[in-house]
Order: C-alpha cells, then sequence, then structure tokens
C-alpha cells in the first residue's frame, strides 16, 4: 500500500538513501529542502526520480503545514545541529492533524536504553526531548534505532583506500557493535515507517550477521586482502581524557568511539516487549553481511564511504 512520504533532510548523508529507497518502493515522495541548498544536482536526480521539492526553511510553519495535508508520513533526516528544529516540525504536525506516522531522526544509538559519556548524553539528550515532545501531543510514531552506518565505520577503522599497516583498536577490541549498510537502513526505514506493526514502536536494526567486534572486522578484512595489520590499541583511560579534554564538539566523537567501541552500547541491552528487531519483520528481505559491504571496499574501494552507495 502506498503512502505519500515527505522526508525532511533527504540530500543528507542518510537521507539521500531513503528518498531513494521511497521512491523504488513506489510511494509518492516529497522533499523539503533549504532555499539556498548546494546540492543542486542530487535535486536535480530526485527529480528526474519523480520526487516533489519543496523549498523552504524550518521555521516557515504555515508553508509547513500545507505541506503535510498532502501527505501521510512524515520522516526526518536532519543532522546533528538541527535535531531540535525538528520542533517546529512537531508543531506543524498537529496543526495538520493528518500525519498518519512521524519518524524523528534518531537512526543511532537508542537514546532511551544507554548511558554514555556527557558530551554524547548532551546530543542523546536531544533526541530524547524531540521523542518526549511527540508522545506529549500524542503523534502516531516509530522510533527507528539504526545502530552504526556500516559504510562509514568500516572506512573510519579500516581506511581501506589508504595505504598502511596498522589499524587503531579502540579497548580491546572485544565489545559488539551493530553494522548496518546505509542503503539497508534506508530500505527497513521506508518499510517500518508505513507498517501497522510498528506504530508507536521502537524498531532495533540489530541483524545477527551485522554483530562483530573490531578484532572480527579486522580478521575478516586481513583475510580478504591477504595483509596482516598491526593493531594499535588506544586505551580506554586514553580515550576517556580526550572527551573530557577535547572543546565542544570535538569532544563529541570521541565519546562516541567509547560509548560503541569501548563500552559496546548497542548491544549491551536486551529488546523489550515495546522493541521490534527489523530482521525479523520482512522474510522476504536480508540485510547485507559485513562481509559483504568489505567486498565492496575489496573489489572498488569508494573515494567516501557514501560513494559506495551512492
Amino acid at each position: 500500500m502506498e503512502s505519500n512520504i515527505l522526508i525532511f533532510g533527504g540530500t543528507g548523508y542518510i537521507g539521500k538513501h531513503m528518498v531513494k529507497a521511497s521512491v523504488k518502493l513506489g510511494h509518492p515522495t516529497y522533499v523539503y529542502s533549504r532555499p539556498n541548498s548546494t546540492k543542486s544536482d542530487l535535486l536535480e536526480e530526485f527529480q528526474s526520480l519523480g520526487v516533489n521539492i519543496v523549498r523552504g526553511g524550518l521555521d516557515e510553519h504555515e508553508k509547513i503545514v500545507s505541506l503535510l495535508k498532502e501527505v501521510d508520513v512524515v520522516i526526518s533526516a536532519l543532522a546533528y545541529p538541527q535535531v531540535l528544529d525538528q520542533l517546529h516540525i512537531i508543531e506543524a504536525i498537529n496543526v495538520a492533524g493528518n500525519i498518519k506516522r512521524f519518524l524523528p531522526s534518531d537512526f543511532g544509538c537508542e537514546e532511551d536504553r544507554i548511558s554514555v559519556l556527557p558530551p554524547f548524553q548532551a546530543f542523546l539528550d536531544k533526541k530524547k526531548r524531540i521523542r518526549r515532545a511527540i508522545e506529549a501531543a500524542g503523534i502516531p510514531y516509530t522510533y527507528v534505532s539504526a545502530n552504526c552506518f556500516g559504510a562509514y565505520f568500516v572506512n573510519y577503522l579500516l581506511r581501506p583506500r589508504e595505504k598502511h599497516d596498522d589499524i587503531i583498536v579502540y579497548g580491546n577490541g572485544e565489545a559488539k557493535v551493530v553494522l548496518n549498510f546505509e542503503e539497508d537502513i534506508a530500505m527497513y526505514t521506508i518499510k517500518v515507517a508505513t507498517d501497522p506493526r510498528t506504530c508507536n514502536r521502537v524498531v532495533v536494526f540489530r541483524p545477527p550477521s551485522n554483530v562483530v567486534s573490531q578484532l572480527e572486522l579486522i580478521s575478516i578484512w586481513e583475510k580478504k586482502t591477504g595483509q596482516n595489520f598491526k593493531r594499535v590499541h588506544a586505551s580506554e583511560e586514553e580515550i576517556l581524557i580526550l572527551a573530557k579534554t577535547l572543546p565542544d564538539p570535538e569532544n563529541i566523537p570521541v565519546s562516541i568511539l567509547h560509548s560503541v567501541f569501548v563500552k559496546g552500547v548497542t548491544m549491551n541491552f536486551e529488546l523489550g516487549d515495546n522493541d521490534i528487531e527489523a530482521s525479523r519483520l520482512y522474510p522476504d528481505m536480508q540485510f547485507a553481511t559485513v562481509e559483504q559491504l568489505l567486498d565492496v571496499f575489496l573489489h572498488d574501494p569508494p573515494k567516501s564511504a557514501s560513494a559506495a552507495f551512492a
């Protein structure tokens, strides 16, 4: 069943994949884009796919309300600096009164279930504020906990385009993490956005095939490349010092590394009664495995993480 889907942040890193997934699944798709967006080539590509482009600011309340009345589902893929700007979207959804589902810009760790270092926690607190505002307004929602963007973190951790003989390991390298391909995150997000089973639920993207430790990831990469890498460990103590001493916002990435790769926050909690694991919802679909992602980097190393899935 098709739904009219509106995507905020559709030209961003994960947003562009969601726009393409929405079109591929046959939904009439709208993108709300800034008037001064510099991504004209991408917007032209969207238009060639039949996407409706609407330009405007997040503070243009009446324009957003008018657009909302033409759609059923709203997905926000706004980046970190714009997290609290989603309050404008919530206000407009309240006025429009017709939206069947809203997916806020989560797509990372499950913020209601984890405890992290203060710089990262301050970021997650903003996302929690958006969740609570949605609930207080009585807006039908789906929260997507997509965990780690696979191409991004493989590119960061393994540096596949560089010539090197060492790889940095954060902590002991044994913490389990969830690495999901960006295209899969987008496709499953569009699926759950229109699925009645996921209304007012938390959907966690935790397919068993994509749960891996840093050390396991390095070993798989060594087998594929025939190389042997020296593992250079950055201790938890070193990372904690950086998180405390680096200025804001440089302390946020370090805090994320600590949370995900030292403490293993994507895997250190059990799913609750209101949680759904995404890979169990659609037996006809399958998340690409970590091995398959590494094959992309092995056979045609992209210039950037996102280029592998452009």
